[in-house]
């Protein structure tokens, strides 16, 4: 009786050239929606539902990062003109955004960037280089990229 293996068959070795990249400038949105300082929340809003995103990057005219507004930014400001009893049309975004906004690197690996979705409790990420915003990595383009390499091994 011969000796049996029970180990599977050995999936063959990929070289480097057949690696798919694993960094968040693969995954990346590059062609963001994205708002400035003045506008009114109104237009933010029109355009989150037209659009059906979620909230988005706000930059100054240099196309630098100054702030993020959220779904979140803008029904916090519905509740706040009900209260208060003042009219929404005038308010521009800039007293609403968050101005702190934490970034990722672009060449980070998609899986260091989903751990950091989880511990930062983000639905998104703006990227920056050189100061100017190039684009947004989103928990749904984590997932894509997980898809892509499904079958790949995980290094």
């Amino acid at each position: 009786m011969g000796i049996k293996s029970f180990q599977g068959a050995r999936r063959q070795q990929t070289n480097a050239a057949e690696t798919p990249s694993l960094t968040v400038s693969d995954y990346m949105t590059k062609d963001l929606i994205t708002f400035t300082p003045d506008q009114s929340i109104e237009s933010v809003m029109e355009a989150i539902i037209k659009h059906r995103i979620s909230g988005g990057p706000v930059v100054n005219n240099k196309h630098e990062l100054v702030g993020v507004i959220s779904e979140g930014d803008c029904i916090k400001q519905i509740s706040e003109s009900r209260y208060y009893n003042m009219p929404m049309q005038d308010q521009t975004i800039e007293k609403h955004m968050a101005k702190n906004v934490e970034t990722i690197d672009g060449n980070m690996n998609i899986f260091d960037a989903a751990n950091k979705f989880l511990n930062a409790k983000r639905r998104r990420f703006p990227i920056v280089e050189n100061g100017k915003l190039v684009g947004q990595i989103s928990q749904k383009d984590i997932l894509k990229a997980a898809m892509e390499l499904k079958g790949q091994t995980w290094k």
